[in-house]
């Protein structure tokens, strides 16, 4: 009797198993299946707009038509700016609170004020851009001006990603690093960092993914129809999130825009996929040194 109680038992747990199982599975191909469904509706849609004349020409009566050569330039350059300036300051923020500042409310609530400043709306960012960056630094309507904003926007991920990633690596190789007698800053620079490269790189990856389509922000700061390309930060750019946004709420024929606005679309996933497929083969290369190590 207590044997076949237990079979039905374990017969009722595996049952469980494959039903969560076959639950999780679902979901994640759900939520592939949806991934594939955006991209191939952008792909279908924005094909046929992309040529080497899109590519490279300038745009024509107000973003309405015509090429997006100086858009794709102008975010190219808003990426690049805002990865410079949150990047070093995102990596350093959070090799202090994990490696220098002692465990305590102070640690405690700048890690509270960072995830909430990750929350806040992007809208709020670019007012805060005006403010500060515009007005106040009196940097005027800049690539400078943009780069910054949006650098601010991305700090909070950057500084979490690199914070976790940082935790991840096992105490072993510290100790093992101040029992050589290396100094603190020595193992941080060649035991902790170089372990974590895989991880951090990660954190670069989600910033660059969400700096790339923001438009609130720039819209106020940065982004307007110019008829040159930026020959310093302090220029005016343009930047594909505008161009697209001006192209679904402007001009006299929305119907015959729209396939430039899905050719802009499929050009902005684009960029950032190729951006993202460089930054994973730098993950790879840092995870082989380490296993090679």
């Amino acid at each position: 009797m207590t044997i076949h109680l237990e079979k039905k038992i374990d017969r009722k747990k595996r049952r469980s198993e494959k039903f969560a199982f076959g639950l999780f599975r679902a979901m994640s191909f759900l939520v592939v299946g949806i991934l594939f469904v955006i991209l191939g509706f952008i792909v279908i849609k924005g094909f046929s707009s992309l040529s080497w004349g899109f590519l490279t020409e300038w745009p024509k009566d107000n973003m309405t038509a015509g090429g997006i050569y100086p858009a794709i330039v102008g975010t190219l350059y808003l990426i690049l700016g805002s990865v410079l300036f949150s990047f070093p300051i995102g990596v350093l923020a959070a090799i202090y609170m994990n490696e220098y500042a002692k465990k305590g409310p102070l640690v405690r609530f700048i890690r509270m004020m960072t995830n909430n400043l990750a929350g806040i709306p992007s809208i709020v960012f670019g007012l805060f851009g005006i403010s500060l960056f515009v007005n106040t630094l009196k940097f005027g309507d800049s690539l400078l001006a943009g780069s910054l904003t949006l650098g601010l926007l991305t700090l909070p991920v950057i500084i979490r990603t690199t914070e976790e990633a940082l935790k991840a690596v096992d105490n072993s190789f510290r100790h093992g690093s101040y029992a050589l007698g290396a100094t603190k800053l020595q193992t941080i620079r060649r035991v902790v960092l170089p372990i974590s490269y895989p991880n951090i790189i990660t954190g670069l990856i989600l910033s660059i993914g969400r700096v790339s389509g923001e438009t609130a922000p720039i819209l106020f700061i940065v982004a307007y129809f110019t008829t040159k390309l930026p020959h310093s930060i302090f220029d005016q750019v343009m930047a594909l999130p505008y161009h697209l946004y001006v192209l679904v709420t402007s001009g006299t024929d929305i119907e015959k825009q729209r396939p430039i606005a899905y050719g802009t679309a499929l050009v902005l996933i684009m960029i950032v996929l190729i951006i993202n497929l460089t930054a994973n083969g730098l993950r790879r290369y840092f995870s082989n040194k380490v296993k090679m190590n």
